[in-house]
Formats: C-alpha cells, sequence, structure tokens
C-alpha cells in the first residue's frame, strides 16, 4: 500500500490561490499585441487587436506545483507486515572436537554415529530454534578457536558447525575445556550482563590449555557468564571381534565432576547425554531454561516513492521556464 509520511504537507496545494486572492495582481497595460497600418481603413482600432492569453500552460503549472507538493509528503511503498524476534541474549555453543569425538556410541535415524557428527544434527537444530538470539561458535581440542563470532546469521553459523571436523585445530587428541571457556568470556564480557550464556559439550577431561576449568570457571563467575556443561558419550557399549563380544566404557575419560563444578559455580547446570535422544532433550530443555525473549514487534520494508513526482515537477518547472524565456526573445 502507498503511504505519506507527512500528510499535512498536503494542505499547501491550495497555497497559490490564496496568493493570488490576498495579494494585488500586478497591473499591465493592454496594448494591441499586432499593429496593422491598413486596419484603420476597415474602422478597426489597432488596441482591439490584443492576443488573447493560452490556458493550458497554466493547467501545467498546476499539476507540477501539485506534484511537487505530493513529493514533500514524501510517499512510501510499504510491504506486508514481517515479525521482528528481539532478544536479548548473547549465546555461545562450545563444542569439543578432540579425538575421542570420533567414538561410534551413538544412534541417528538407525545407524551408528560418532559422538560430533550426533552433536552436529542436534546442536544445528537448537541453532534454527534461536531466532532473535545472537550466537557464536567455539571450536576446541588442544586448543580452542573462534569459529564463528555472534551472529544472527543462523544459517552461515549452522553452515559452519556442519563443516566441522575431528582434529580441525590439530592432530592432538587432548582437550583444553579451560582454554574454550576463557574465550567464552573474552567474547562476551563486552556485552550485557544478564545475557551472557555459554553452552559447552565435551565427552572428556581437561587435558591441555592454559587455563584450568575450573580457574576459568571463576573468570566466568567474576564476568556474569552462566554457563551450561553437558557431557556426552554411552556408559556402555559392545565390541564385538574375532575373540567375542565385550563390554566397555567408552566414556571412562568423561569429568562429570569438573562440568558439575563448572556449572554450579557460573549459575549455570550439568546435563549427561548417554544417546542422541537425551541429547536432544537437552538442548530443547535448554530452550525452556534460557527462552528466546520475543516480543510481538513488527516491522513493514518501505520503498521511497518521492523521486518520482519530484523528477516530474522538476521537468515541468523546465519546460514552463524554457517557454518563458521563448516568449520573452519572441
Amino acid at each position: 500500500m502507498i503511504h505519506l509520511q507527512w500528510p499535512l504537507v498536503l494542505l499547501a496545494i491550495p497555497l497559490p490561490i490564496l496568493f493570488r486572492i490576498l495579494l494585488p495582481a500586478h497591473q499591465v497595460e493592454q496594448d494591441a499585441a499586432l499593429k496593422v497600418p491598413f486596419l484603420e481603413d476597415f474602422g478597426v482600432n489597432n488596441s482591439q487587436v490584443v492576443r488573447q492569453p493560452q490556458q493550458w500552460p497554466l493547467w501545467i503549472a498546476v499539476c507540477g506545483w501539485c506534484l511537487l507538493v505530493l513529493a514533500a509528503a514524501r510517499p512510501q511503498w510499504l510491504g506486508e507486515p514481517i515479525e521482528q524476534a528481539i532478544s536479548g541474549r548473547d549465546l555461545m555453543l562450545a563444542v569439543d572436537v578432540s579425538g575421542s569425538m570420533e567414538e561410534q556410541d551413538f544412534i541417528l535415524e538407525g545407524s551408528p554415529v560418532d559422538r560430533l557428527t550426533a552433536t552436529k544434527q542436534v546442536a544445528g537444530s537448537f541453532i534454527e530454534r534461536r531466532v532473535g538470539d545472537r550466537v557464536g561458535l567455539i571450536l576446541f581440542g588442544t586448543t580452542a578457536y573462534l569459529q564463528t563470532p555472534l551472529t544472527f546469521d543462523r544459517k552461515t553459523l549452522k553452515t559452519l558447525l556442519n563443516e566441522a571436523f575431528i582434529g580441525i585445530t590439530d592432530n592432538d587428541p587432548a582437550t583444553s575445556i579451560g582454554d574454550a571457556i576463557g574465550l567464552a568470556v573474552k567474547r562476551l564480557k563486552q556485552q550485557s550482563a544478564d545475557s551472557r550464556v555459554l553452552i559447552l559439550l565435551t565427552d572428556g577431561a581437561n587435558t591441555a590449555g592454559e587455563v584450568t576449568p575450573l580457574r576459568a570457571a571463576e573468570l566466568a563467575a567474576e564476568n556474569q557468564l552462566k554457563i551450561y556443561t553437558i557431557g556426552i558419550g554411552a556408559d556402555e557399549m559392545i565390541i564385538r571381534s574375532f575373540f567375542g563380544n565385550r563390554r566397555v566404557n567408552p566414556s571412562r575419560d568423561l569429568d562429570e565432576a569438573t562440568l558439575r563444578t563448572i556449572a554450579e559455580k557460573t549459575g549455570g547446570q550439568y546435563f549427561r547425554a548417554h544417546n542422541t535422544e537425551e541429547l536432544d532433550k537437552i538442548y530443547r530443555l535448554l530452550d525452556v531454561f534460557e527462552p528466546v525473549e520475543k516480543d510481538q514487534q513488527f516491522f513493514r520494508p518501505r520503498s521511497e516513492l518521492y523521486p518520482w513526482p519530484l523528477g516530474i515537477a522538476l521537468i515541468i518547472a523546465t519546460l514552463l521556464a524554457i517557454m518563458r524565456l521563448r516568449g520573452l526573445h519572441g
């Protein structure tokens, strides 16, 4: 639909008429526009031969004035209303990509997959649901690095998460949980204090890095960063071999005590995911703990239309000026 930003400007349309009525007209002596010497022989006075002014330039000028006033009223084309999600959260995901994440103790669509693949699937759906949040991604193994800064672009974030692979940081199987938390503190400390959230997912214990996890948790608490920790991995797995089947615990290296302490120190919570279903439930529970603060706000895209009447008005003014100059010199 077409909308006028300043409709009251249209009240200026009758101004030329008011000026014509209120201001006295300039008296112009009407002389003969054409003097013919022999007209006296026919009893016709030269003063009676007067050129009648043409009316169409006046109407063109009126159209130009109306278009100029319309342009000043700033017409706009309004598109369909678009819902705009508003949230105050800056949420960072920290995902373990160390060598232990290639353990295939998760089931996805009926097939065994490694832990990182299951994490991508579940965390990707979580990212899609965070409409209105700024979400970032940290990957950590022996070292921790920022894969994606805080962004509203969930599609790109999900793509970069899916491109992560085991050993993307390095080939060392060590895990630097403390460095991942420290990097999150660094990236989030400039943001609003009541919106800083880190979701850290790992299947092991801290075996590398410059900062211990508990010291990093203290720094996070000082900077009001809430951390939710997720420990993943099955408690029992059957390995088939030539010598028969044997049961092993693929999560024997998971340091649940440290992950639980990190969450408690920062006001978060620790979760344990033994399979894909539990991991999905955890991320959906995080939606409840950290809901998207969505206000019912809408905006309508606007396209400015004033250049069109303004351009036509300028063309009309130019033509009238040319006609006026020709009349003066004609």
